[in-house]
């Protein structure tokens, strides 16, 4: 089998394969089942992510199962921890010998499993990170664009920062403050991005006249928020922003109350994606805001089970009585993608030609059209990288108790309903 770092396959060739049809699988796959890794962060600090994994692997068995697919999933916990991410992602190739791996969850998983799928050759499909920190963070030299190269079996798809600053920023223009906001970025892959000079907020807040405050990078975990929150206040912020992991933020906006700090727009990544993160905070997470991939009124439907996002979304509910969250579409989608792309290949078990099948995909699915064709992205990420729609929301106190999470603004993707406008944090 030749290398596809030194062979890439003919256009022509790569065009007949996406031309295949059909919910069989190659007949050569029949006889032993096609393996697919997954990794996610199941315990630890970003469990939040993986929370609807069960309830999607046990779906996508049931669908593989009723048309007579032939695949097994193979499912490993990272711990939150990019060192174990990358220990099991080699366990997953050298010893189950999978076909193809899925990774999802923030930087600090899907970097160190692609990163070890690039290494041994093997086909790697990621999402629920933003292209940046997937991409650049990868490079041997992430601060010279001029090194940096493609990748050969690792594909992603996602939103990037600049969607999310637009996202954010269009929230907040909605309202009246003072443009002065104060910027929470630790020190990972999610936090030196989105802080970045050249690639994160700061150059575009700059542009669009707002002021940035950056105490500088914090340690994940940490328990004392002080000294950013004097920053904040001394700054007079009324806007906070950042991207946190959950712990980090139910501790710093607790200490912001009880040290009389109330921005009036709270925007943060990552953090507040959740439900149960804001229900910890009680009535204090009302009008809390974070960007939105996806939602029970995105108008897309699963390419697998004709499923439309409400109908996702409520059987979550049902089958778990938890309310939905973000990523139970994305990793819906990473099973969507590895079914379309074993049914068009030809051999499964080819590496090389199971990266070439993935570049060509062409793929409605539960969050949105997926291609890897370049659109909306830089030359260096155009091979690598699909784009997937943002709008953003606010998180709103319900009557009979809990929250629900009301899309405020969507120029970004107008085709996804909003719900709501932006209403100040009191």
């Amino acid at each position: 089998m030749l290398n596809r770092r030194t062979f890439l396959k003919s256009t022509a060739a790569t065009a007949a394969l996406a031309g295949s049809s059909g919910l069989a699988l190659p007949a050569r796959a029949q006889g032993t089942p096609i393996k697919l890794g997954y990794v996610s962060p199941q315990t630890g600090p970003l469990a939040a992510f993986a929370e609807a994994d069960n309830f999607i692997i046990s779906g996508f068995n049931a669908a593989a199962k009723a048309e007579g697919l032939n695949i097994e999933v193979i499912v490993k916990d990272s711990q939150s921890n990019p060192n174990r991410a990358a220990e099991v992602a080699r366990e997953l190739i050298i010893d189950d010998e999978i076909n193809l791996m899925l990774v999802a969850s923030t930087p600090e998983t899907t970097n160190p499993v692609t990163t070890t799928c690039e290494s041994e050759e093997i086909p790697c499909i990621s999402t629920v990170a933003p292209w940046q920190p997937w991409f650049i963070g990868q490079q041997g030299n992430p601060g010279d664009p001029g090194s940096w190269e493609p990748f050969y079996y690792s594909y992603h798809f996602f939103w990037g920062l600049e969607d999310v600053i637009a996202v954010f920023t269009n929230m907040w223009g909605q309202l009246d403050t003072n443009k002065q906001v104060g910027g929470l970025f630790p020190n990972d892959g999610d936090g030196n991005a989105w802080g970045d000079p050249n690639v994160g907020f700061p150059p575009v807040l700059e542009k669009l006249g707002y002021g940035l405050t950056d105490p500088g990078r914090y340690q994940n975990l940490t328990d004392d928020f002080t000294a950013q929150i004097n920053a904040f206040k001394q700054a007079k912020a009324e806007i906070v922003t950042g991207v946190m992991i959950p712990p980090d933020f139910t501790t710093f906006w607790t200490q912001a109350k009880q040290q009389g700090f109330t921005p009036k727009v709270a925007s943060i990544g990552k953090a507040i994606l959740f439900p149960q993160t804001v229900e910890a905070l009680g009535d204090a997470g009302n009008n809390l805001s974070s960007e939105v991939w996806w939602s029970p009124t995105h108008p897309f439907s699963s390419s697998l089970t004709g499923e439309s996002s409400g109908q996702l979304a409520s059987g979550f509910t049902e089958a778990t009585g938890r309310p939905w969250t973000q990523p139970i579409g994305f990793v819906h989608a990473l099973f969507e993608l590895a079914v379309d792309v074993m049914k068009r290949a030809n051999d499964p078990t080819d590496a090389d030609e199971v990266s070439e099948v993935i570049a060509a995909t062409k793929l409605n699915t539960i969050v949105g059209p997926i291609a890897w064709d370049g659109i909306g992205l830089p030359p260096f990420a155009q091979k690598n990288v699909a784009k997937t729609p943002l709008v953003g929301g606010q998180w709103r106190l319900k009557d009979g108790g809990g929250y629900d999470l009301v899309i405020t603004d969507n120029q970004t993707a107008p085709d996804i309903p909003t719900g709501g406008k932006m209403e100040p944090i009191t």
